[in-house]
């Protein structure tokens, strides 16, 4: 405890000795005075010496040593006076950077301190009050208004509503439905509420943020003491100038000046409590970045590795369509289903129940139910066989039929996966899932690219064709498919060669290319459970936009430390001059480079405070007399499009055949190459030209939109050539038709909005 309060200890000691002094000298008992200076001082050098032996025991050299000697040669020259305005400079900067560190760790501590530390247990006999360490999993717990949800769970209320601000950082209440994940730490603000275990409280998402947080309590940045690196250089140079001015001007008081305004304290406490500052800022917007190495690094990352599931996309299924084989009623089919997944705790089974759940559908309890992992689940509802799954699974030992090889096509082209149902014996049906790129994913790359991040990189276990949609929907820059987890690790680590790289993941299956980046970004919540290890930040809020946030305050914090560092650096040469020639006198050196430590640290916390904005240029004339240009060149294109749309299913074979390869291969060389470098050139600089922090999304969602168009017309064409009937001439027709309706749209707003800035 003693030495926590260390510094404010040592504040009030020489404020209290400087202050005895005065009065004993203005009571003309000069001793007296001289003794209480002299013992204050001697305190601080005691501290400094203890502190100095133990870091050189560490083999750790500090510009500390420049403060020994000031208040040494202040001593040795009977200057008592300056000795203890230096001592009191020196604790009034410790103690300084002491409550500043108070300040900025109370985000994290507050995590820590609200840790749960019991749960109300519900039995038969009524509820019991248990250690949270003990609550087992499957075990039911009550949770009561107010109280912070011990464990994660699954909700067996009909809704909670709860606080999710300390791990999210939103203010706002949610609302979370019966059997919907909830996660420890979060409050309960409505009535009680009931929930049945899913992770024991070591394993849970709030221990694993408390881990995080305390690790980043102790840490501590190779950047806080970059006094340090100076030191080899500094202190020489310090002593050097000091000789100097002693032996030029045979006045040893000029050497104890330049000492005095050499003391290091803006250089030792720029970097620390800019640092501090940052890594509390972040946390307040539920970004927990480990320790101050990670946020350094993460200012400095140029490329960004993203998997796919759960991290570019919601990692959540959904029911996208049923569709029947024959005449069959969807909706039963549906119930059937999910009467059957009820058995299963399968993410598929679980999106199966909710789509069934969300139509009010009702559902029967199964029998006989038997799951066979990662092929599907079978047995009786209401005396009917059904099966579900892999189209192996579901109808195994029948050929494959028209309608299932449309089936098979159909997801392949818009990047589904479905699930086959039969009945009795009968193909009945397909329930076909889609994975949404999440809302916040393209407008998030788009940021990345507006703040220099030079390339952005999707890497997936997942098909080429599955991923290939994923990515252009999400404007990707460079996509591996089909790769292990070791794959992964062998991609991020040949991206860390090139330059500083980022992945960020889902923080389970990504954990080894987490740890092999820069730096590891662990997405959500329950992510910071499995990647405490191997990710240096963690989304505590389930949002890829988050790490926007993150970068611009890691870029922020680190520009103000290495701005406190220079300045301070500069200020203190600059003073050391002036001693040198004899204009500055120890004790007025003394209160300057006091000044000079309040300047320092008040900059510093300026970490603190919101982010800066990005500066507004204004697009010229001549880019936008060029894109004017650029889409009267593209009219024959669109031309040729419209015309295609128009008819292309009353065209003969060979005719639709030829002159569909022929408006794809114009519109990949063309329109894509166009729309692309719109994207990639023309956009960052419009926003940079606009109010708002994405004015172009809209527009940059249509470039994605027919960017997809395009490869799926590819995809359709080739198959057309080769065997007009595994692609319906019908549905190409109706994907032209959707492609030149939103390419002509598109061409409009963008001359809408050339002419809107023009006029500007």
């Amino acid at each position: 405890m003693l030495s926590k309060w260390l510094d404010p200890l040592l504040l009030l000691l020489t404020a209290l000795t400087l202050l005895a002094g005065g009065v004993a000298h203005v009571a003309h008992k000069p001793d007296w005075a001289s003794m209480c200076w002299a013992a204050g001082s001697l305190v601080m050098s005691a501290v400094l010496l203890i502190e100095i032996v133990r870091r050189l025991a560490r083999r750790e050299a500090g510009v500390d040593l420049i403060a020994l000697l000031s208040i040494t040669a202040a001593l040795v020259f009977e200057q008592t006076l300056v000795a203890a305005v230096i001592a009191l400079m020196l604790a009034t900067g410790r103690t300084l950077e002491f409550f500043t560190r108070q300040r900025a760790d109370r985000e994290l501590r507050a995590l820590i301190d609200r840790a749960p530390r019991f749960a109300w247990l519900q039995e038969e006999g009524g509820l019991r009050k248990i250690p949270v360490e003990q609550v087992q999993l499957h075990q039911t717990l009550l949770v009561r208004l107010g109280e912070v949800i011990p464990v994660d769970g699954r909700l067996l209320s009909p809704a909670a509503i709860l606080d999710e601000s300390a791990l999210s950082g939103e203010s706002l209440p949610v609302t979370r439905r019966e059997g919907e994940q909830v996660h420890s730490g979060v409050s309960n603000v409505g009535a009680p509420i009931l929930l049945i275990a899913t992770r024991t409280a070591a394993q849970s998402t709030y221990a694993g943020i408390v881990r995080l947080a305390e690790a980043a309590r102790r840490s501590r940045a190779p950047f806080v003491r970059l006094a340090d690196r100076y030191a080899v250089f500094f202190i020489p140079l310090t002593l050097l100038i000091a000789g100097l001015a002693w032996q030029l001007s045979g006045d040893p008081l000029r050497a104890l000046a330049v000492l005095v305004v050499a003391t290091p304290c803006p250089l030792i406490l720029a970097v620390p409590i800019a640092f501090m500052s940052g890594i509390s800022r972040a946390a307040r917007r539920g970004i927990l970045i480990k320790d101050g190495a990670t946020l350094e690094a993460l200012a400095g990352v140029k490329q960004v590795f993203l998997d796919k599931t759960g991290t570019l996309t919601s990692g959540h299924a959904r029911l996208q369509s049923i569709e029947v084989n024959g005449m069959g009623d969807p909706q039963c089919l549906l119930g059937l289903a999910a009467s059957l997944a009820q058995a299963s705790t399968h993410p598929i089974s679980q999106a199966i129940v909710e789509a069934a759940h969300q139509r009010q559908l009702p559902l029967s309890v199964p029998q006989e139910v038997e799951e066979i992992p990662g092929s599907g689940l079978c047995g009786r509802v209401d005396g009917v066989r059904v099966r579900f799954g892999t189209l192996s699974f579901a109808h195994k030992e029948a050929p494959v039929a028209d309608w299932v090889a449309a089936m098979l096509r159909h997801m392949d082209y818009l990047a589904c996966s479905g699930s086959f149902i039969d009945v009795d014996g009968k193909l009945a049906g397909l329930l076909v899932f889609s994975d949404n790129v999440r809302r916040e994913t393209p407008q998030t790359l788009r940021r990345l690219r507006v703040r220099g991040i030079e390339k952005i990189v999707m890497l997936t276990g997942d098909r080429l064709e599955t991923a290939e949609m994923i990515a252009l929907s999400a404007g990707i820059d460079e996509l591996r498919a089909g790769l292990t987890p070791e794959d992964k690790v062998r991609a991020v680590q040949q991206g860390c060669l090139r330059t500083s790289t980022l992945m960020v993941g889902d923080g389970i299956n990504d954990a080894p290319a987490l740890a092999a980046a820069n730096v590891g970004v662990a997405m959500g919540a329950s992510g910071a459970t499995a990647s405490a290890q191997a990710a240096g930040v963690v989304l505590l809020v389930d949002r890829l936009d988050r790490l926007v946030e993150a970068l611009d305050i890691a870029r922020r914090t680190r520009y103000i430390a290495r701005q406190g560092v220079l300045v301070g650096m500069g200020l203190s040469l600059l003073a050391m001059a002036v001693a040198a020639f004899g204009y500055l006198p120890p004790l007025i050196g003394a209160v300057v480079q006091e000044g000079i430590d309040v300047v320092i640290i008040l900059n510093a916390l300026r970490a603190l405070g919101p982010l800066w904005g990005l500066r507004k240029r204004r697009l010229t004339a001549e880019h936008i007399d060029r894109l004017q240009d650029e889409h009267q060149q593209l009219s024959t294109v669109l031309s040729d499009l419209h015309q295609l749309a128009s008819d292309f299913a009353q065209r003969p074979l060979a005719q639709a055949q030829t002159d569909l390869v022929e408006l794809v291969n114009k519109l990949q060389t063309s329109l894509a190459q166009h729309e692309h470098e719109d994207e990639n050139t023309l956009y960052p600089l419009l926003t940079l030209s606009m109010p708002g922090e994405d004015p172009m999304s809209a527009m940059s969602h249509a470039h994605r939109e027919i960017f997809r168009l395009i490869h799926l017309l590819a995809r359709m064409s080739s198959d057309f050539s080769s065997d007009p009937a595994t692609a319906s001439a019908d549905e190409i027709q109706h994907q032209l038709i959707r492609l030149d309706t939103l390419v002509r749209l598109h061409f409009d707003q963008e001359e809408e909005l050339f002419r809107y800035l023009d006029w500007r």
